[in-house]
Formats: C-alpha cells, sequence, structure tokens
C-alpha cells in the first residue's frame, strides 16, 4: 500500500534566499536548512517499504522528523526542533495517493528505550511489592489476631487466606505478574509488534537499536509481511544489513553527494561487512 507518494524538500536556491532574509545574527545553526540540501536531496519517491541509508549527519533522522511533522502523524517523543522549523516547513510539500490513516506514526529509538525502561520501573515497584508482602505473609500466617470491628475484618480475610495457602500462592495472588519475561531487544521487538498495527504509515528511525542480528531478521519479516498483507507503509531510516535487504525496498544513499537510489548491495556499509566476513571467510570453515 502506498499512502505518502512524495515528499519534496526545498532546493538550496530557496534555502539561501530565506537565509538572507534573516537580519537577525544570534544564531549558531539555521537548522533543519542546509542539512538536505547540501546533499542535493529535493523529492523521495515513496514505495511500499523506502529506506533512507546513511552515516551519521547525513539527514536521514531529520527527513523523518521533517516529513513526520508536515504530514502530521502521531509521535510520543520530543525531537531537534530549532526556531527555524516551522519555516522550513513551510517550503516542504507532499502529495497522498490515498488518505493517510488516522494510527500512522513516527517510531523513534527513543520511543523504545523508554518502553524499556518503563518496564524496568514497572518491574522494580512489583518486586518491591513481592517482598513486601512476602513478609506480610508471615506475620498474616503466625499472627494472634482477633476481629473488634468491621474495620478489622480486610486484615481478618488476609489471616485467614495466609493460614490457608502456601506462600508463593499468597503472595502471586496479591501482587501482578512480574510483566517484564523478555530481554530488552525482546521487549523492544514487542512494542514494534503492538504499536505497528493494520493500515498504516510508519515512519521508523533506526528500529535494528536495541535488536540482535536474529532480532532483526525477524523484524525485517515482520514489516515485509505488514506491507505486504496489511495495507501498511514504511519509511525507515536503518545502518542494519537485514533491514536493507527486505524484498522490494527502495533505498536512498544519503551519503551521496547527490542523494541516489541503490541496490543495498551497493551501499558502503553493506560492503564493509562482506569485505569483513570475506576476509575471514576461512575461520568459518575451520
Amino acid at each position: 500500500m502506498i499512502y505518502l507518494s512524495h515528499f519534496s524538500f526545498p532546493d538550496i536556491e530557496r534555502e539561501y534566499s530565506f537565509l538572507m532574509g534573516i537580519k537577525r545574527t544570534c544564531y549558531d545553526t539555521f537548522y533543519p536548512f542546509q542539512v538536505l540540501s547540501k546533499r542535493g536531496l529535493r523529492m523521495l519517491d515513496f514505495e511500499p517499504v523506502t529506506i533512507l541509508y546513511g552515516g551519521n549527519g547525513s539527514g536521514k533522522t531529520t527527513a523523518l522528523n521533517i516529513i513526520a511533522q508536515k504530514t502530521g502523524i502521531a509521535r510520543d517523543s520530543p525531537y531537534n526542533r530549532s526556531n527555524f522549523f516551522e519555516d522550513y516547513l513551510q517550503m516542504c510539500d507532499f502529495e497522498t495517493w490515498e488518505p493517510i490513516p488516522g494510527d500512522s506514526r513516527i517510531i523513534t529509538s527513543d520511543d523504545v528505550f523508554d518502553f524499556v525502561l518503563n518496564l524496568r520501573c514497572l518491574n522494580d515497584g512489583i518486586t518491591g511489592k513481592r517482598e513486601k508482602l512476602f513478609e506480610e505473609y508471615l506475620e498474616n500466617k503466625y499472627a494472634h489476631f482477633r476481629m473488634k470491628s468491621l474495620e478489622d475484618y480486610e486484615q481478618l480475610k488476609k489471616v485467614h487466606m495466609a493460614r490457608r495457602k502456601t506462600q508463593s500462592r499468597y503472595v502471586r495472588e496479591n501482587v501482578m505478574d512480574n510483566v517484564r519475561e523478555h530481554s530488552n531487544g525482546e521487549s523492544a521487538f514487542l512494542y514494534f509488534s503492538e504499536k505497528i498495527r493494520e493500515n498504516g504509515l510508519y515512519l521508523l528511525d533506526e528500529p535494528e537499536n536495541s535488536l540482535s542480528p536474529s532480532r532483526q531478521q525477524e523484524l525485517a519479516k515482520f514489516l515485509e509481511d505488514s506491507a505486504r498483507f496489511f495495507g501498511c507503509q514504511f519509511v525507515i531510516s536503518t545502518h542494519s544489513p537485514f533491514l536493507l535487504a527486505m524484498r522490494g525496498a527502495k533505498v536512498y544513499d544519503m551519503d551521496e553527494d547527490v542523494v541516489d537510489v541503490k541496490r543495498w548491495t551497493q551501499l558502503a556499509g553493506v560492503r564493509a561487512y562482506f569485505d569483513f566476513f570475506k576476509k575471514h571467510e576461512d575461520a568459518f570453515l575451520q
């Protein structure tokens, strides 16, 4: 499915005209001006899966943030937004083939990290409550308790419960199960599988972070299937060769002086992996 068909950015001449009209000199940067234009990026044409590849500073995350803000899709975490962001957005434009669904969103590494950290905090709280319940169980099991009024009713129930049940069952029935039964990588993958639903436009900023190679391959398969069978469109920034190799993906090389479409096997980062493993090929045959 293609919702967003193309997105255009201002060229260097239009940016220059705007910047020359600024009288103030108190700014060290005019971000996001002069980031994408220096790469000659004027337009992105999208497929069901479009990938922005490039090193740090190439502008791929900037492009995602601009697209997300211009199209108005949902986001959770804040991003690098300068005084000139709105001015830049006014110079951008986009076209759609289908209306962008309301569930569409941008998902960043910060979103995933926040999700994992929230799970940790929740689990720490559950663990603390569990320890208190262990102590409470022993106190109630061997307590010499007599009900004196209705105010003591809840305490009486706890005493009877402690005397009827084992310690582990008492604790389990009085505290929710530990929600984190996964590693950080597994939790990160769970976040994507919960957030990405049918029929949506999703911008993913380096989703491979926190994922092992096997999980990256699993994510690539999940994204392929979501695009192929469930009406999703993806624009992804990534370094991961597993994601770059996704079937049918259109890959923009943001490291080129003039951004160009390439096969994933032509990308410098992927070639570096290939050359490294080729050099050590004998070690795999031992």
